[in-house]
């Protein structure tokens, strides 16, 4: 399958919302992760534990996130190659670099507030909203993503089980290592994380699936395709009472088109019957590739 080049505009698009999102999970990890020792797996939690283990005052659990993700991604290269998408590198180091400036700059010696439930929720939600739009951009800040993309590659194992056992057990290990109530927000944060990432990730996805059953659709129509640039399908039917003859327009549109299609269907045809419902999963032309 012929795969053509995204346009020079769309790429810097791409890598602006990358680096959006990678400053804000670089945010939510520095500013609130690790002067709680907030350790929900990933490299981040593994730089934290190694840094309580060495003990070191200057090899900051920001230094050690540098230079984990550096080896992680010196592996990718050995193992993965060409297909080793560059903007892995980019964002990997581009989280490590933002926070070990952020440490120069704004050094940390104590939690922000003395409220760790919101600082545990600042230190889930930033990096999970950061995060997801990295996947929605098919993005990753590397990390253990790239150990994901390897055992991909050369096995079948389950890689979403297996990246789930590995932030359950480091997140164990902050508990030993940072006591009881650490560990136990630790938990509660992965948990959370797991949770709103899936969440925030639909969000992005999330389309609107239009049935419109209407005896006038040639506005409708003409609406969809010249004004919202959208495809539609059409489909005759008839009611079960009345017996009466009608059309039913398929199409899938995006929040803002939908709100507009909406609209333009009430004021103009107030009869027709919508069926409105949504859709994270839609596979075809224009949409998610098959």
């Amino acid at each position: 399958m012929k795969v053509t080049q995204a346009k020079p505009f769309n790429q810097l698009q791409r890598y602006i919302l990358l680096t959006i999102g990678i400053m804000i999970t670089a945010v939510g990890v520095y500013f609130f992760k690790f002067p709680n020792n907030f350790s929900t797996g990933g490299v981040s939690g593994i730089s934290l534990i190694f840094g309580r283990l060495i003990a070191n005052p200057v090899i900051t659990p920001s230094t050690l996130m540098l230079i984990i993700n550096a080896a992680l991604l010196v592996v990718g290269f050995i193992f993965l190659g060409r297909s080793f998408a560059f903007s892995t590198v980019y964002c990997s180091m581009l989280l490590s670099v933002s926070m070990t400036v952020m440490e120069k700059i704004w050094p940390l010696t104590a939690p922000l507030t003395n409220q760790p439930f919101l600082e545990l929720c600042f230190a889930v939600l930033l990096p999970s909203f950061g995060s997801s739009i990295l996947f929605h951009l098919d993005g990753s800040s590397g990390g253990t993503d790239i150990i994901a993309m390897i055992v991909r590659k050369y096995t079948n194992l389950n890689i979403g089980t297996a990246l789930m056992a590995a932030d359950a057990l480091i997140t164990l290990a902050a508990l030993i290592c940072f006591g009881p109530e650490t560990g136990l927000y630790s938990i509660l944060g992965l948990l959370l994380k797991s949770a709103l990432v899936d969440f925030v990730s639909d969000s992005f996805r999330t389309r609107k699936c239009f049935q419109i059953i209407t005896s006038n659709p040639d506005p409708i129509v003409n609406f969809i395709v010249s004004t919202l640039h959208r495809g539609a399908t059409l489909e005759d039917v008839h009611g079960a009472y009345s017996k009466e003859p009608r059309t039913m327009i398929i199409t899938v549109l995006n929040r803002t088109q939908a709100m507009a299609l909406r609209k333009y269907v009430h004021e103009t045809e107030p009869h027709a019957f919508m069926v409105i419902t949504n859709s994270t999963e839609i596979v075809g032309k224009g949409f998610l590739a098959s």
